[in-house]
């Protein structure tokens, strides 16, 4: 056992309550990766009261804690999976107004108001020779680059509806900038240049050379690690370490447990750990409403009558025009019991959606012609029928 191991396993012992702390912190900082002053007091508190092991865990996997007087900064690793990320992610209009806006914070004085950030953020466009035309898309993402910056609390509304952006070129609206904030909304580096090679940049910002560290972060950060995606030293991590010196306390540390199967592991957050699905993630699965109903369904009947593939040992696949035939009958079925008319209407539109939530929490894989269902994805019950008064409107939120 490594020495890291020990000192975590020791805290437990000597202080539950302590680790039980730290563990609910590690958990919140995963989730909200900000916490400001005013806003996220007792995570704040919680954090300095248990700052040392809190660094402890993070820098096994190389991750940094920046602690200062009115906020905390968790600054990881990018996502594991960054095209099911950016998917549900925002939008390139609105990344690129949130960096321009960032740009053009840093020169302008603690408060201003919102048509003076927009006007500078505009002047850095220009000088990048960024087109920003002035349309509805461009204030939609202007928007919602702003309410981005005030989620970090990099920006923070005084005075004034900054919906009002949608309708007014220079709306009553007064912000604070913390000017000391800015420079930790970048938490990756590369030499390479973005612009000239996207591809070179992409690959220094998420470079790890150690499968050690790898195989932390995607146990941590996503929703399961299946064996099939895996390098030869990555396969020998998970084999010889997932359960004894390095993956078990770290799935400790978190509170979380550790899940082992032939096809991969988990870490699981138990039922008692949370007081909200909010607290697991922003893409909670199982949930409300036609798309993760209709999702549930196709994992029940792929786990009772999928194909299996000798490469893909606990995989289960329905073929494209099984998926479209089973939603459009599941669509008749369900369309007087709370299914939404336009998935009703559209079951082509529906499969589309099924597809990017299932994949967004790492549960289907769609290749040509074949939907692949996750091993995970057939330990759900049959969902009840819906009710009649059912909300049509669908919930979207590591799983």
């Amino acid at each position: 056992m490594t020495t890291g191991a020990k000192a975590w396993r020791q805290r437990r012992t000597d202080a539950p309550e302590t680790a039980a702390e730290t563990a609910m912190v590690l958990r919140q900082l995963l989730v909200q990766p900000w916490l400001v002053a005013g806003r996220d007091d007792v995570g704040i508190a919680a954090v300095r009261r248990n700052e040392a092991a809190i660094r402890e865990v993070l820098g096994r996997l190389g991750w940094v804690l920046v602690v200062e007087r009115d906020f905390v900064r968790l600054r990881k690793s990018p996502p594991v999976r960054r095209d099911a990320w950016a998917a549900t992610g925002p939008t390139p209009l609105c990344s690129s107004w949130f960096f321009l806006l960032v740009a053009a914070a840093e020169s302008l004085p603690p408060r201003v108001s919102i048509g003076q950030l927009i006007a500078a953020a505009r002047s850095a466009a220009a000088e990048a020779e960024i087109s920003a035309a002035d349309d509805m898309a461009q204030r939609y993402a202007i928007l919602a680059a702003v309410k981005l910056l005030e989620q970090r609390g990099v920006v923070e509304s005084l005075d004034g509806d900054l919906n009002l952006l949608l309708r007014e070129d220079d709306p009553p609206v007064l912000l604070a900038v913390h000017h000391h904030r800015l420079v930790h909304v970048i938490a990756n580096f590369g030499t390479a240049d973005p612009v000239t090679d996207p591809a070179g940049w992409l690959h220094q910002v998420a470079r790890e050379s150690d499968p050690a560290r790898r195989m932390r972060r995607k146990l941590v950060d996503d929703t399961a690690v299946y064996a099939i995606d895996l390098d030869p030293d990555e396969a020998d991590w998970l084999s010889r370490r997932v359960r004894g010196d390095d993956g078990l306390p770290l799935a400790e540390a978190f509170g979380l447990h550790l899940e082992r199967r032939a096809e991969g592991a988990a870490f699981v957050v138990p039922a008692d750990a949370f007081r909200s699905r909010d607290a697991l993630g922003d893409r909670p699965f199982p949930g409300g409403g036609t798309v993760a109903h209709a999702a549930v369904l196709l994992c029940d009947l792929a786990e009772s009558d999928g194909m299996v593939a000798a490469e893909r040992p606990g995989w289960r696949g329905i073929a494209d025009d099984d998926v479209l035939r089973h939603l459009t009958t599941f669509a008749a079925k369900y369309a007087g019991q709370g299914w939404a008319a336009e998935h009703v209407a559209a079951p082509a539109g529906l499969a589309v959606e099924v597809a990017a939530l299932l994949a967004g929490v790492n549960l289907l894989r769609v290749e040509t012609g074949m939907w692949w269902f996750a091993p995970p994805a057939g330990r759900w019950e049959r969902p009840r029928e819906p009710r009649r008064d059912q909300t049509r409107k669908d919930t979207h939120g590591p799983g």
